[in-house]
């Protein structure tokens, strides 16, 4: 079989594999770190995720940072560490509880009124509370993903349970008409009933795709929901996502296709009069974002348009750096309009899925160097920078998006990452191999896939100096499969059967329920084998 870059199937799954073996470098490692961060951060605590545009209505917005943060991670344990559930769990679950709160989806309120620059004739609406009942998919498509994506990577449906999604709102200081108890808005949703309502939408809309702002139906909002219902699919064995897909390139083929007459991507179209309105020029962000996630369901074209337009985006620099042209400003009538683009980010993250190492690396060492890569408790990002040049020429521009996740994300991905994440991210088999289910605040994972046909859980980890908790690693699907032994840095140090730890040396190793536990010692980075002789059936 192959994929739609005429690579093999069998092709992909050894590259796969060979950046498990690789695990994660230094940079990759302080990535997580600082998503790790962002999520642990208290609540309405916003710290270095805040954007130029108020009230959560651009790029910046919390919610793409929360959400592009998540695939990230998916990215990472699919590619880079599949035996490491318990790595990346904890944060991912930290990140869909931070996309419900309500400073990251109140902003739907005002905008669901219209009357703005995309729908002045639907000026006077009255304000919708509920982010995820009607349009509004830049939000509620990212919910939906992040929430199925989970399940689908880490098999547990928690977000499966009746109001496991619930998005409230209470204040006592202002309400309904003075009626008791203040303003309290709660509306409860799960993965299966979001889902639900979002595929609705798509039908009534003729598969043209669900709105951002009332009436204008974006294609770049509509590929998160493709990859939510395909996640839905992997979960139920529907094919929602071929439905919707082929019904969204169908309906956009009445245009002639998702490409304008000036070779770039149409913005979007209105629902109501279905007249597509095509991006004014060149416009990075609108290519390069749309075609990321694209490439999952409809790589053939995407593989081709990048062919196309890449050059017009990105410039050669000095000593092999990659670099953009500052956008035009934009106005609003006489009013300049501040929007995070996020143009150099962008192109970066679509770079990266398309395997384009020299464009990548262009335009990575260019950040290096002239975007200042910043390390705080950990974690390595790149801090918001509103001006778009330095003295000498050299773009600057950094938005939260693109320093806190964008980058972060292209260095964590692989060639065509997200599309094998869609096809298909686990090989049959995968929850019943050992793991690492388990892991303490304090440690952390550089390495760890399991290599079926020699019977070994490889993994490499240590706990950190500057990060107190447990440092307690739990190993899950390690009993009844015969006799094994530990290895650490090449040293015999337990050994077990079937059933229990029989002898454990300079390692503290025990059986507790369904998992092996290792107590790791503090300031010290180690590579593991557990291995089983008898071939651990």
């Amino acid at each position: 079989m192959k994929t739609s870059d005429g690579e093999t199937r069998a092709s992909a799954l050894e590259r796969r594999r060979k950046s498990a073996v690789t695990g994660l470098d230094a940079k990759q490692l302080a990535y997580l770190r600082h998503f790790d961060n962002l999520s642990r951060r208290q609540r309405n605590d916003w710290s270095f995720m805040t954007g130029r545009t108020p009230n959560q209505m651009d790029f910046g917005g919390y919610r793409f940072q929360l959400a592009y943060a998540a695939y990230a991670l998916a990215l990472t344990h699919v590619h880079r560490l599949p035996a490491a559930p318990g790595a990346l769990r904890p944060t991912f679950q930290r990140l869909v509880a931070k996309i419900l709160e309500p400073e990251v989806w109140m902003y739907w309120r005002d905008s669901s009124r219209a009357g703005g620059i995309w729908n002045p004739h639907l000026a006077g609406r009255p304000e919708q509370w509920d982010p995820v009942a009607h349009d509004n998919i830049m939000y509620s498509a990212y919910v939906q993903s992040m929430a199925l994506m989970y399940n689908v990577l880490f098999d547990d449906a928690r977000y499966a349970a009746p109001g496991a999604l619930t998005l409230e709102y209470f204040t006592p200081f202002w309400g309904d008409g003075g009626k008791p108890g203040g303003l309290d808005r709660k509306f409860e949703y799960d993965q299966f009933s979001l889902n639900e309502n979002l595929y609705w939408q798509m039908v009534r809309n003729g598969y043209l795709g669900i709105a951002c702002e009332p009436n204008c139906v974006f294609q770049i909002c509509n590929q998160p929901a493709i990859i939510g219902f395909r996640m839905h699919d992997l979960l139920t064995g529907g094919s929602t996502a071929d439905e919707v897909s082929r019904g969204f390139r169908q309906a956009w083929e009445q245009f002639g296709g998702p490409v304008a007459s000036n070779g770039h991507l149409y913005l979007y179209a209105a629902s109501d009069t279905r007249t597509p309105v095509p991006n004014a020029g060149e416009m990075p962000w609108g290519d390069a974002w749309y075609a990321s996630l694209a490439n999952t369901w409809n790589g053939e074209f995407v593989e081709k348009y990048y062919a196309s337009v890449i050059g017009k985006h990105v410039l050669e620099g000095p000593e092999g750096t990659r670099t953009i042209r500052p956008p035009k400003p934009r106005t609003f009538g006489a009013r300049p309009i501040e929007n995070d683009t996020c143009d150099f980010g962008w192109l970066t993250v679509w770079a990266s899925e398309m395997g384009d190492a020299v464009t990548l690396e262009g335009l990575q060492r260019h950040a290096e160097r002239h975007m200042r890569p910043t390390v705080y408790e950990g974690g390595r990002f790149f801090p918001r920078h509103d001006e778009m040049s330095d003295a000498e020429g050299n773009y600057t521009c950094v938005e939260p998006l693109t320093g806190n996740v964008l980058f972060a994300y292209a260095s964590l991905n692989v060639p065509h990452g997200l599309r094998q994440l869609y096809e298909q991210p686990w090989a049959p088999g995968h929850f019943a191999e050992p793991n690492l289910a388990i892991v303490g605040d304090a440690i952390e994972v550089h390495r760890a896939y399991y290599d079926d046909a020699r019977a070994t859980l490889h993994f490499t980890a240590g706990v950190r100096e500057d990060r107190p908790g447990d440092s307690v690693l739990r190993l899950a699907n390690i009993w009844d499969r015969g006799s094994w032994e530990l290895q650490r840095d090449g040293q015999v140090v337990a050994t077990g059967d079937g059933q229990q730890v029989n002898e454990g040396r300079r390692v503290e190793a025990r059986r507790t329920e369904h998992l092996l536990d290792l107590h790791l010692v503090r300031n010290e980075l180690s590579t593991y084998t557990l291995s089983w002789p008898g071939g651990g059936a």
